[in-house]
């Protein structure tokens, strides 16, 4: 009792400091006009970094300058991260990022670098998955797809949506095929006296199963079924990298980086690394995005609200944090939200926050949840 009182202490406390600084910021945006807020912004954004290469400064015609960019003209590099297992149960994450990089990027500035490694899995899993890649070119941003280790067979398929697909010198791709693998312990049971007897309404409800006798006719049916699967698993693939020589590739073989590489599997042999470092020294923002659970503890209410999805950084490249407390976040968050807003009611504004003013706030989504039902086809 004394900790939920605590608590529960604490959660009101949260509450009362954010409402008071929330009543400060739309006093003090009465007074501030919007081109020396936005001003004071990007001075403290650019102050958080510990670059030389950047500075923000004042000037009569132009009230935020960058080495004589403005802040909202930067190039913008967001990075994702996919390690998948048999069902791609990681796509729960990336459709959660993706949604809430897409609220932000803007076409024709932003571009997208996903690192890729997985040896595939079941064909609804990472069809779903490469799915959630195609949300990207549909909004017309660039997507580039990073293997460092594997991208075979369904992890492939979902390799395959990128504009531009760049390998390490030993990744592993390929592997377009599809495989159905179930035992059978039909003989057993009937030695043992044990005979199991299956009702279905349909020629072909069932055809191979563990304690069914399996007829030369239910192995066509499957064979059938796994070559339409591969059909589609091929015209994927032909349909998004018009160069390759389908037929010659979907073997089921792997093939590693140069070899890959010879065969168009892939465009590029470079490290995941240097891609990014090239796109921070040609002068663009490098962030990386990843989704979190909302926390239950009710003392974290704001908290989760503040930070969310938030978009930092990637540590590799950036020489200091960037990171801030969770109150810390929230009052960004207001300060954009007012700016944003033009002064107005802090309640009208907090729920949507423009590209423009928008640096590490992605904003939170409802929780979805996907169902796997783990079938016995797999790529």
């Amino acid at each position: 009792f004394e900790q939920r009182d605590a608590e529960k202490k604490l959660s009101e406390a949260i509450l009362q400091e954010a409402r008071a600084e929330a009543s400060f910021l739309e006093t003090v945006s009465r007074v501030v006009t919007e081109k020396n807020a936005q001003t004071r912004i990007t001075q403290l954004v650019f102050a958080s970094r510990d670059d030389d290469l950047f500075s923000a400064t004042n000037h009569q015609d132009n009230s935020s300058v960058v080495f004589g960019k403005t802040l909202t003209s930067l190039p913008r590099v967001f990075v994702l991260n996919f390690n998948g297992d048999v069902t791609a149960s990681q796509t729960r994450e990336l459709r959660q990022e993706i949604t809430a990089l897409l609220q932000i990027a803007q076409e024709g500035r932003d571009e997208v670098v996903l690192r890729l490694s997985t040896g595939g899995g079941t064909v609804t899993g990472y069809g779903s998955a490469a799915g959630q890649l195609t949300r990207l070119k549909d909004a017309g941003l660039k997507l580039t797809v990073c293997v460092e280790e594997v991208a075979a067979s369904g992890g492939y398929l979902m390799a395959c949506a990128a504009d531009h697909l760049i390998a390490s010198p030993f990744a592993v791709l390929g592997s377009i095929g599809v495989i159905s693998d179930i035992p059978n312990v039909y003989e057993r049971l009937r030695r043992e006296g044990v005979e199991f007897q299956t009702v279905t309404a349909g020629k072909y409800k069932r055809t191979i199963t563990p304690t069914k006798k399996i007829t030369s006719e239910d192995l066509a049916k499957s064979k059938a079924d796994l070559e339409d699967v591969l059909k589609l698993f091929k015209s994927w693939v032909a349909q998004n990298r018009p160069s390759l020589d389908i037929d010659s590739v979907a073997t089921g073989e792997t093939w590693y980086g140069e070899r890959a590489l010879e065969k168009g599997l892939c465009d590029e042999l470079r490290t995941f690394d240097d891609v990014l470092l090239d796109k921070l020294h040609s002068g663009a923002d490098v962030f990386s995005i990843t989704y979190r659970d909302p926390k239950p503890n009710p003392s974290q209410l704001f908290s989760d609200f503040a930070s969310g999805l938030l978009f930092e950084e990637d540590a590799s490249l950036a020489s200091g944090s960037f990171g801030t407390s969770a109150m810390d976040s929230l009052r960004q968050f207001l300060i954009r939200a007012l700016i944003a807003n033009g002064g107005k009611d802090i309640a009208s504004s907090s729920l949507q926050v423009p590209p423009s003013s928008s640096r590490n706030y992605l904003g939170r989504h409802e929780n979805m949840y996907m169902i796997n039902n783990d079938p016995p086809t797999f790529f």
